[in-house]
């Protein structure tokens, strides 16, 4: 997945907000326990980037 750079600073608090919300759905999902995890660490560091780059609170 590309990440487009001009994204505007309310584009990317949502895009945040969605991959939160998939992580808190990795977590419930009905898999192996290493499965959720890894992919609650996935969006949660995307998540995270997301933030970093445009400032979100």
């Amino acid at each position: 997945m590309k990440h487009d750079p001009a994204l505007n600073p309310s584009a990317r608090r949502q895009r945040a907000a969605a991959h939160r919300a998939m992580a808190l759905a990795a977590l419930r999902a009905d898999s192996s326990l290493s499965s959720r995890l890894a992919r609650y660490n996935h969006h949660i560091t995307i998540a995270r980037s997301l933030e970093a780059q445009g400032g979100v609170q």
